[in-house]
């Protein structure tokens, strides 16, 4: 006869938070090997190589935690899977929308272009026309082209890529940042002792921060 696992204390269930927190957190400082052919994706390559894995974890956890019954029938287990379900959607999302931008800044380079004058010139020609408004010094000018050089594209193409790129690695950051912080408010709300009556408020201060979040963006996407 199998002896019923006891419920998992407070503590248990904020550290499973907080682990998480924690994974999500570690995407952002990820390093991949970039090569200098493809150096306008290096803001990306971390967070696109471990993000997967992070999820891949994140789900193997949640997955184990809900089938071992009954530790997840309390109130405070109950929020704590509505945090790591949240967390895990948010982030799954947020992937997503990165690698569509990875993929859209592959294509861009993989189409042919007809060759143009570079809208760079040198500091004593600085009064010309170009497409960007960007003050680079003599330096960066110097360092963009032999980026540029590299990967094979204008200097042009190339500051439009890296744009792309660093875009796309800001709007992960904030995604991964507000979902840590999120995972950590939520651990610190299970060990509070008002935990054991979450679900029986009708308010939306009874709901895991994550799972507010969310509403508050769906809302604000309408």
């Amino acid at each position: 006869m199998t002896t019923p696992r006891a419920p998992l204390t407070r503590t248990e269930l904020a550290d499973l938070l907080t682990d998480a927190a924690q994974s999500v957190s570690g995407i952002l400082t990820a390093e991949y090997p970039t090569a200098p052919s493809r150096s306008y994706l290096h803001p990306v390559l971390g967070a696109l190589a471990a993000g997967p894995q992070v999820v891949g974890e994140l789900n193997d956890r949640l997955e184990g935690f809900v089938a071992a019954e009954p530790r997840s029938a309390t109130p405070a287990g109950l929020f704590t899977v509505a945090s790591y379900a949240s967390a895990l959607g948010w982030l799954t999302e947020s992937l997503a929308e990165l690698t569509a931008s990875v993929d859209q800044i592959c294509t861009r380079v993989g189409i042919p272009t007809e060759p143009r004058v570079p809208v760079f010139a040198a500091p004593d020609d600085a009064e010309g026309d170009g497409e960007f408004d960007f003050a680079f010094s003599a330096l960066e000018l110097a360092t963009i082209r032999i980026a540029a050089e590299a990967a094979g594209l204008a200097p042009d193409d190339y500051v439009k890529v890296l744009s792309e790129s660093l875009l796309a690695a800001s709007r992960i950051t904030d995604a991964c940042m507000e979902i840590s912080s999120g995972l950590l408010e939520d651990a610190a709300y299970v060990l509070d002792e008002a935990t054991d009556h979450v679900w029986l408020g009708d308010g939306p201060g009874s709901l895991p921060t994550l799972v507010r979040s969310l509403l508050a963006r769906m809302e604000a996407a309408e």
